[in-house]
């Protein structure tokens, strides 16, 4: 059933979208589908080498917008839709975990590149000297770099200004280089479990 758009709505706009698909406008959410399931399978696939799970979690981030679009508070969607996307592969494996009981002899799980890295600035050098910046760089550091968001994306998700994320992504990179180096000094090496 398609339901009939107020006149002179942008659907260039991907609020416009959004506000056409919380009023169940579903070529609108197809719409927004073909503008953004490319990149957000992309970046699914790069934290997620099961092709399957990529796309059932596509398809959940797709029905939770539908069902919620309307929380849109407006601005740049592509950081909304991320967001969505990231929580439905963290609950994606949360449930495969669950599911998967140990059996007698479990084989060792096989870490994917972009684990082994992520272990590394979790674990690693770089974990450590993320532990030493503050929690508000650290947040900028982290939806900029591990996560890939746009200075926009960032500042919507993280609630403040892209010029506030600018200049504490350039803080955050000064004060993380000064304590690796320090970090490096301390034990004659750099490295991680990477």
């Amino acid at each position: 059933m398609r339901l009939l758009r107020p006149t002179g709505e942008d659907r260039d706009d991907d609020s416009a979208l959004l506000r056409a698909v919380a009023r169940g406008d579903a070529e609108a959410l197809a719409e927004l589908y073909d503008r953004h399931a490319g990149w957000l399978h992309a970046r699914l696939t790069r934290r997620c080498g099961d092709p399957e799970t990529v796309r059932e979690v596509l398809q959940d981030t797709f029905v939770t917008v539908w069902r919620s679009a309307g929380t849109h508070r407006g601005g740049e969607a592509g950081g909304w839709l991320w967001v969505i996307a990231a929580r439905r592969l963290v609950d994606a494996r949360r449930a495969q975990a669950r599911a998967e009981r140990p059996g007698p002899e479990p084989a060792p799980p096989v870490p994917s590149a972009e684990d082994r890295v992520l272990a590394g600035l979790e674990y690693g050098d770089v974990g450590a000297a993320l532990d030493r910046i503050s929690p508000e760089l650290r947040e900028v550091l982290r939806a900029t770099v591990v996560d890939g968001l746009t200075t926009r994306e960032a500042a919507r998700l993280l609630g403040i200004p892209e010029g506030t994320v600018k200049s504490r992504a350039l803080r955050a990179r000064r004060e993380l280089r000064d304590a690796l180096a320090q970090l490096g000094a301390r034990t004659g090496t750099l490295g991680g479990t990477a």
